[in-house]
């Protein structure tokens, strides 16, 4: 094998197999002398690859883990393993990888050949996940463009369905994405508005880039997080809650949906949550769901509406 490029590829992958390899070995598969085998190893080392060398009568060669992540090489069936398990990641929202499962779905789809790209969308297609709650799922593929127009400083159009139903098309600056629990918002700046706007994902229709590269704007908040909560917040009437959970802090977290506030321990087996919310009929649902005695102190609202919606329920019991 003359074809330096492309027999140090296959060594990369010959030596990314979790084992040790005998230089007489790698040569034998390679076809080539045990010294090219050695200097091959020094032009890996050189590009960041650990190959770390073992001494004995035939010495041996492995990868080890180093100070940063270098390129992969993936066979066909690995590649798809990957890609569809970066949707499923992207599509729950699983907390703390959510956007970078996106940024590597994004790409990974790039380089995808057209037929991995048809059996990923073909078992995606097939697919159903079972999903906990109410909230509306994200398509992968929405998210991917997206992420890509950000990161390229790309203008994006796209369609969006406003809650009221309405329909429009949209021409934007896609800033950032953010993840919240199993709800995406995109954060860009609207041309036709002349103004900042959050974007439901779920209701995008159909992205596509428009070739098109913009300076980078600077955001009116601390960042992409902070800008989608303050605007929430401000388009809908909130209320304060305050409740004492008997359960641990630990068994909380997690379980009272997107936004859930702070969640203070008191004891081993209690805690206090001081979180905002816009409706009482949704917190009253994730604190009965909890299946936990709890108290609320503020607000008399929610109280309230506990009370009726016990009343109910226990007249409904007989």
């Amino acid at each position: 094998m003359t074809d330096t490029p492309a027999r140090l590829l296959n060594l990369l992958s010959l030596l990314q197999t979790p084992r040790e390899w005998p230089g007489s070995e790698l040569a034998e598969r390679l076809a080539v002398s045990p010294r090219t085998i050695r200097r091959d190893i020094e032009r890996l080392r050189e590009l960041g690859y650990p190959v770390e060398a073992t001494m004995g009568a035939e010495g041996g060669y492995r990868l080890v883990a180093g100070a940063a992540m270098p390129p992969l090489l993936l066979d066909d069936e690995e590649a798809v393993a990957i890609a569809v398990g970066l949707r499923v990641a992207a599509g729950h929202a699983v907390e703390g990888i959510e956007e970078a499962a996106v940024r590597a779905l994004a790409k990974l789809e790039q380089v995808l050949p057209s037929k991995l790209r048809y059996r990923v969308g073909a078992l995606t297609a097939a697919t159903v996940p079972m999903l906990s709650g109410d909230r509306p799922t994200v398509d992968p593929a929405v998210l991917t463009v997206l992420a890509a127009a950000i990161t390229n400083r790309e203008l994006a159009r796209f369609g969006y369905r406003a809650n009221d139903g309405v329909e429009s098309k949209r021409l934007v600056e896609p800033h950032k994405l953010v993840s919240a629990g199993r709800r995406w918002y995109l954060v860009a700046y609207d041309n036709d508005r002349d103004d900042w706007r959050i974007f439901r994902a779920d209701r995008i229709r159909e992205p596509r880039p428009t070739g098109a590269r913009v300076a980078p704007r600077e955001l009116p908040a601390a960042d992409a997080a902070a800008f989608v909560t303050s605007r929430m917040y401000s388009l809908v009437p909130t209320y304060s809650a305050d409740v004492t959970l008997y359960l641990p802090a630990t068994e909380v977290v997690g379980r009272l949906g997107d936004t859930p506030g702070d969640i203070e321990p008191i004891d081993e087996r209690t805690c206090r949550v001081r979180s905002q919310t816009d409706t009482l009929e949704w917190l009253a649902f994730r604190l009965t769901m909890l299946g936990c005695e709890f108290e609320v102190h503020e607000p008399p609202e929610l109280a309230e509406y506990l009370r009726a919606l016990g009343a109910r329920v226990t007249r409904a019991a007989g």
